[in-house]
């Protein structure tokens, strides 16, 4: 859970003043290490639940805070995105009855929030990326009104010339840009946590690297970013770029992300990730804090090594060390920040059941992997993994290759049913995660595979209504616990004798537009008219600025004149409409149609932040008004 006793680091001197304590508290986790302060013998795992907020049409319901006041629980706590909620499991001891103990808690707490959410009309989702998410909620008002969500918001803005730019190569090509993090709120998570002997840590941190690409091959569930098929999960690619602030000069170097895969493998100690971030990331976030850890530690007393972990909050490492305390012992646990929800409880408890019976199991068969395999090839298969999840080819140890499906099936998968057998899970246990995953796998029908051969069915556009069509069987599904590879695929819509009816440009408006450039020669534009048979062409700079609009009225008149005094090939900036009608995509189609009457044009340009998002026309918004009529 993340800390939020914070203030902003406005101040120098405070700024050094928290440095040093950070510094201070790396200084004493040294010592408790050498003086076997840190609880050995004992191995506890924890989760953390991550969830969507929606309304009946299925999209994102931002009322995280209200949520929180209807729950009253400290199991609960906000996210950065006003229509995500987080929820915490107490801890549980590794081995047992485990599996079965999170899934009775996290179908618990998942019920809790949907008898709350239902008070309110509203549900919640486990999906690692909404698919109907829509441009229009990713703006600075559904950005939790928390100052610790507000700092990071400043920070990243401020390392990044006050735009979030994001552009992702999948199945499709995504590229925009934000004036919020809450693009960061897109993804949700299931986050596993063990705790760690303080020996064998470095060599499980190592081994749990290893063993995440595959792992999440099995689980992806986010293939989809506002209307585009992009990786098998794209909670990847989001996250790392969104807090991307490196400087040109370090991205040439090749200096890590404050979110990320990691630099290298662990050789001593997991202290030399907590070092490696102060001296990689400034603070974001800073915390008064009255006494010296060292200073702790000398009377006698646990520090809570508080500055440290403040800093080590900022740090989103797919697998990041972290220091606690529980029942007055300090302890080490590792946290994975790769998997996200869904798509069913008893799916995320499969995953789960993969993740720490392969640590247990593969362990001792494994050894030191850091050895027998390069820390750069672990890096490309957490990559793959992300991109192509189950058809991924990996370098595997001792530089075999070899398929994701293969490895699960054949290694990964045995190996957690030997983990879970040494940590005493009952075998009805072991047989009813299990056996998911191998069917999961064998049948190569993850929650994103589901989502991408749904969509594969259908054209473009027809995309949304197939979204749509998906968070509703999720919201059925979910409830009644049938595990996502055994979900048909989502059928088509028949063809309708009417447009549905919709409420904003967002719903209304054309995505896949033609544009030129300013500089573009006329018959370009005329032709892409003739071509497409099309009225309006929108020009666009090299930045993608909006800079004017081609239309055919205006452009037949003007072309004809100019080519009777001219003889060479004219420009496209000639010609444009230099402040063409614009629109938010959030504006109501009522709203449109008033503006619309106001102008001379056409058409509408829907916009954000001055990069244009989509076109809406006057026979667009005249079968809108049909149809708004009729209903």
């Amino acid at each position: 859970m993340g800390e939020h006793r914070i203030s902003r680091p406005d101040n120098k001197q405070q700024v050094r003043a928290f440095m040093q304590a950070i510094l201070d508290d790396i200084r004493a986790l040294e010592l408790m290490l050498e003086r076997g302060l840190i609880e050995d013998g004992v191995r506890r795992v924890g989760v953390e639940q991550e969830m969507y907020l929606v309304d009946a049409r299925g999209l994102v319901a931002p009322v995280s805070k209200l949520m929180m006041e209807k729950l009253s629980d400290c199991h609960f706590q906000t996210e950065l995105a006003s229509f995500n909620l987080e929820a915490n499991l107490e801890p549980m001891y590794l081995g047992g009855s485990f599996l079965r103990e999170m899934e009775t808690g996290l179908n618990k707490v998942l019920n809790q929030a949907r008898q709350v959410a239902e008070t309110l009309g509203l549900d919640v989702v486990l999906v690692g990326v909404l698919p109907t998410l829509r441009r229009e909620d990713l703006v600075t008002s559904n950005l939790t009104p928390e100052l610790r969500y507000e700092c990071l918001n400043d920070s990243c803005l401020a390392r990044q010339n006050r735009t979030i730019r994001l552009e992702i190569d999948g199945i499709e090509h995504f590229e925009s840009t934000f004036d919020s993090v809450v693009i960061e709120g897109a993804n949700t998570s299931l986050q596993l946590h063990l705790q760690v002997n303080p020996e064998s840590a470095p060599r499980l941190y190592n081994l749990v690297q290893l063993l995440t690409p595959p792992i999440l091959a099995a689980a992806a569930n986010s293939p989809v970013l506002l209307g585009r098929r992009l990786w098998h999960e794209t909670r990847i690619a989001i996250f790392e770029r969104v807090f991307d602030e490196r400087s040109l000069a370090q991205r040439i170097r090749g200096v890590p992300t404050r979110v990320g895969f990691g630099s290298g493998w662990v050789r001593q100690s997991l202290v030399e990730l907590f070092q490696e971030n102060v001296a990689r990331y400034p603070a974001i976030m800073t915390r008064c804090l009255p006494e010296s850890s060292l200073q702790v530690l000398e009377r006698g007393k646990i520090p809570e090594l508080a500055a440290l972990r403040l800093h080590n909050s900022t740090v989103w490492r797919w697998n990041r060390p972290c220091y606690g305390i529980t029942d007055g012992q300090p302890h080490l646990r590792i946290e994975n920040r790769a998997l996200p929800a869904g798509p069913t409880v008893l799916d995320e408890v499969a995953n789960a059941a993969l993740f720490y019976g392969t640590i247990e199991g593969l362990d001792s068969e494994y050894g030191e992997v850091s050895q027998r395999l390069s820390f750069s090839e672990a890096q490309v298969n957490f990559l793959a993994a992300a991109q192509q999840g189950l058809d991924a080819q990996f370098t595997w140890l001792d530089g075999r290759r070899v398929g994701a499906r293969e490895l699960l099936l054949k290694e990964l998968i045995p190996g957690a049913r030997v983990g879970l057998k040494k940590l005493q899970v009952p075998s009805e246990d072991i047989a009813r995660y299990l056996e998911l995953l191998e069917a999961r796998v064998s049948r190569g029908r993850t929650g994103a595979r589901w989502l991408l051969d749904s969509l594969a069915r259908v054209p473009q556009p027809a995309y949304w209504e197939m979204c749509k069509s998906a968070v509703e069987t999720m919201l059925v599904k979910q409830r009644t616990g049938e595990p996502g590879h055994t979900w048909s695929l989502l059928v088509p819509s028949a063809p309708q004798t009417k447009i549905p009816v919709c409420q904003t440009l967002a719903e209304l408006m054309t995505t896949d537009v033609f544009t030129v450039h300013p500089d573009d020669v006329i018959d370009l534009a005329t032709s892409l008219m003739d071509w497409q048979h099309i009225r309006h062409v929108p020009v666009e700079d090299e930045l993608g600025n909006l800079v004017g609009l081609l239309s055919s009225r205006q452009l037949l008149h003007l072309l004809e004149a100019s080519r009777q005094n001219s003889g060479q090939p004219l420009a496209v900036k000639t010609f444009m409409e230099r402040n063409p009608p614009t629109a938010p995509s959030e504006m109501s189609v009522i709203e449109a149609m008033s503006r619309l009457l106001a102008t001379k044009s056409g058409c509408l340009l829907v916009v954000s932040n001055m990069q244009l998002l989509g076109l809406v026309t006057e026979r667009d918004l005249l079968s809108a008004a049909v149809q708004l009529l009729k209903s």
